[in-house]
């Protein structure tokens, strides 16, 4: 069964170009993962991002040289995400820059202290699921809000550390440009955004993209602070400008347009908080309410509110998480029993392993998470071929139907992992 339709249009919003959006102003989209913005002085040019690898920065350069080849002497980082932050040295050339960010700053790529314990590797396993980053280029379509096709060579490798921290709201004069730096807490605490006040031209890092917002990432990540994200839209929106510029999908021209697209953002957030509190106050427990939420219709139809990257129930699960921990109230939990010994008690309750296995060959036509659960049960219990068999047929099912490309894409890696020698399911 081919990708969901859905996911495949949302291709559209990062096929790769270099876009002018003034006499100074350009944004490349496409190239990778996210954006990259330049604004083009009279001696020198300030670049808004530098990608995700040091290929894919490299790519980005070349065609821009195509009509500038004046030297970049600044570069911004709206946050310090890996995709925006790993081309620096491509676009420094081996000059020295000045590098601006938020004075919270805290790359990913910068070494943890050995003393403090941190879940590398299970964030990096995580990592290459959602994203996709081993698929075949048949299976990664999309990252959601970038292209899946992608050049991946130098993750990382490009970062250099920043030389200017903005604590506060700052106006700076770069290459001619009168530039208003604000800090901007969304995706991230460390975000800051760029506002080119006589272009009508804002930056607006990932706080906002063609997709629902990514309040929770299945690669895992801290609480992410859903107050700040849709207060940040109102700031955004103060500005009044013309042309949005996000670090990810295709610029917003018009401001009746922007206003629109900020204003359900913060509405959607707002709506997933509201639910999700009403459900927390009632007694339920984050898998009912994700399992019931929903926007209302006037939010549910907006092109850039469907579910390519974010998903409304990870962000229901997260928002329960983030304030109230993961317990769920239900005083069972407080001492359940670990998977493997459930699914032993689970399986012999049922009739045995093959009353299981043929329940989940059953459910895969019409219910895939449930023979996928049962399927779990199976592989706990040590029926590693029948629960594998199943449970990679479920993945690829629940892959092809969804528009959000993240779970398509831990899906189906998971799948591969499951089918290789010692794939951990």
């Amino acid at each position: 069964m081919p990708a969901h339709p859905e996911l495949l249009a949302q291709n559209a919003q990062f096929e790769k170009k270099l876009h002018k959006l003034s006499d100074r102003v350009h944004v490349a989209v496409g190239y990778a993962a996210s954006n990259v913005g330049f604004l083009v002085g009279d001696s020198g040019v300030v670049v808004i991002d530098t990608t995700e690898t040091t290929q894919a920065a490299t790519n980005v350069l070349a065609d821009f040289r195509a009509v500038c080849d004046l030297p970049v002497t600044t570069i911004i980082y709206t946050h310090s995400h890996r995709d925006h932050i790993s081309g620096a040295s491509v676009f420094a050339e081996g000059r020295d820059v000045q590098i601006y960010a938020a004075d919270n700053f805290s790359s990913d790529l910068v070494k943890v202290d050995d003393a403090r314990p941190a879940p590398n590797a299970a964030l990096m396993a995580r990592t290459k699921r959602q994203f996709g980053i081993s698929l075949p280029g048949d299976e990664r379509v999309s990252l959601g809000v970038g292209p899946g096709d992608r050049p991946m060579q130098g993750m990382g490798a490009g970062f250099m550390p920043p030389t200017i921290r903005v604590a506060e709201t700052i106006t700076v004069t770069l290459e001619g440009f009168e530039l208003e730096l604000a800090r901007a807490p969304g995706e991230t605490p460390d975000h800051l955004v760029a506002w080119l006040a006589r272009d009508r031209i804002l930056f607006s890092g990932d706080n906002f993209y063609h997709a629902f917002p990514n309040l929770y990432a299945i690669r895992g990540t801290p609480y992410r602070d859903f107050d700040a994200w849709a207060a940040t839209m109102d700031q955004l929106m103060a500005y009044r400008p013309e042309i949005l510029v996000p670090g990810h999908t295709l610029p917003v021209i018009g401001a009746d347009a922007i206003r629109d697209a900020l204003t359900g953002y913060r509405d959607a957030i707002r709506h997933v908080v509201s639910e999700t509190v009403t459900g927390m106050n009632a007694g339920l427990d984050p898998v009912t309410i994700a399992a019931g939420l929903r926007l209302p219709a006037d939010l549910a139809d907006k092109p850039y509110l469907k579910e390519f990257y974010g998903h409304i129930g990870f962000a229901a699960q997260a928002y329960y998480a983030g304030t109230l921990g993961w317990f769920d109230g239900n005083p069972t939990n407080l001492g359940r029993l670990p998977p493997a010994e459930e699914a032993q008690r689970f399986v012999a309750l049922a009739g045995g392993a093959e009353a299981v296995a043929q329940a989940a060959r059953s459910a895969l036509a019409k219910d895939p998470q449930w023979a996928m659960e049962l399927a779990d049960r199976l592989i706990a219990v040590g029926q590693d071929a029948a629960g594998r068999e199943i449970k990679i047929t479920a993945m690829r099912d629940l892959a092809d139907a969804t528009i959000n490309a993240p779970m398509r894409n831990y899906y189906l890696l998971s799948a591969r992992e499951l089918e290789s020698v010692g794939g951990d399911g």
